[in-house]
């Protein structure tokens, strides 16, 4: 669903959590990937720090730099996608002090574009998060899996289970509405825990990996498309095997120009530009201007 009318801002998170209608977030790390998202229909685009991973090679989140998450939310900010543009904040750019930290978000609004950060962590976030809000940078948090304290959690694992982690994670979930995030992100945790904290909360939660009692969902784009088979984490849903698509399209452009059947006459151009009976240069191949004729002669 293409999005027509006036264009969404980050007040849409407590509009769907109030109206009982589920969000749709996804990530986006360029113009390509913002503009699908957008013309899919979702409510907000997350421009998360797992570029690292399904862009840029890394094994982890952990290698991801301000600046890497600056040039990724510019190319999205340009597609206009029209609904809110949320940035992860890197590994250590809010690990430092509350000055640099709160530096490090404006950054992301200023010159990336993007209308909210998001930060990782819970009780120990708390001087952070309140510098951000009281800067007027919107805040969403993370709880749950957090990957960017996957050396400290020793791996990507499942959060919250048993009595004395629920009751952490519901407790933090607690502060991190209090101290002003707009929304949280709950990931891989498990279900029963995730729809008692979005029961418990006033603002909307996210889930990925947190079943579907959550106020909304959040997938990477790479993921449930096929375009990234690397990690397959239980909770991800593929949606299509574009990167299926995309191989034997590859293959067969290949094969193509080894055989001599690309490009064809369809693709050439003349040495002089066909003429029409009104003097103007025709349409050729069907084309004209750009990709046609290339220039206007």
């Amino acid at each position: 669903m293409e999005r027509k009318g006036k264009a969404l801002t980050l007040s849409v998170f407590g509009r769907r959590k109030r109206d009982g209608q589920k969000l749709v977030v996804l990530t986006a790390y360029d113009l390509t990937s913002a503009l699908i998202a957008a013309a899919g229909g979702v409510d907000a685009i997350l421009v998360g720090d797992s570029v690292g991973m399904v862009v840029l090679g890394h094994e982890s989140t952990l290698p991801v730099t301000m600046d890497d998450m600056v040039h990724h939310c510019r190319a999205v900010a340009r597609a206009q996608p029209r609904v809110p543009i949320i940035a992860d904040m890197p590994y250590g750019s809010f690990h430092v002090s509350v000055e640099d930290s709160v530096a490090n978000a404006l950054r992301l609004i200023k010159e990336g574009g993007a209308h909210a950060v998001k930060v990782e962590g819970g009780r120990h976030r708390e001087a952070v998060v309140r510098a951000l809000v009281a800067a007027e940078i919107p805040v969403m948090g993370h709880l749950g899996l957090t990957p960017q304290s996957v050396n400290r959690l020793g791996g990507y694992k499942v959060q919250g289970r048993g009595a004395a982690a629920a009751a952490e994670l519901r407790q933090e979930a607690a502060l991190l509405a209090e101290w002003g995030c707009f929304a949280l992100v709950l990931e891989c945790v498990p279900s029963v825990l995730a729809a008692a904290v979005s029961e418990e909360i006033g603002v909307p939660t996210v889930g990925i990996g947190a079943g579907a009692g959550c106020d909304g969902q959040v997938l990477v784009f790479h993921d449930m498309l096929g375009l990234f088979t690397g990690l397959k984490p239980k909770f991800v849903k593929r949606y299509a095997d574009l990167g299926e698509a995309a191989r034997k399209a590859v293959a067969q452009y290949a094969q193509e120009v080894r055989d001599g059947d690309f490009p064809g006459p369809e693709h050439h151009y003349d040495d002089q530009p066909a003429v029409a009976k009104d003097g103007s240069a025709a349409n050729v191949s069907g084309q004209s201007g750009y990709l046609g004729d290339v220039e206007k002669e």
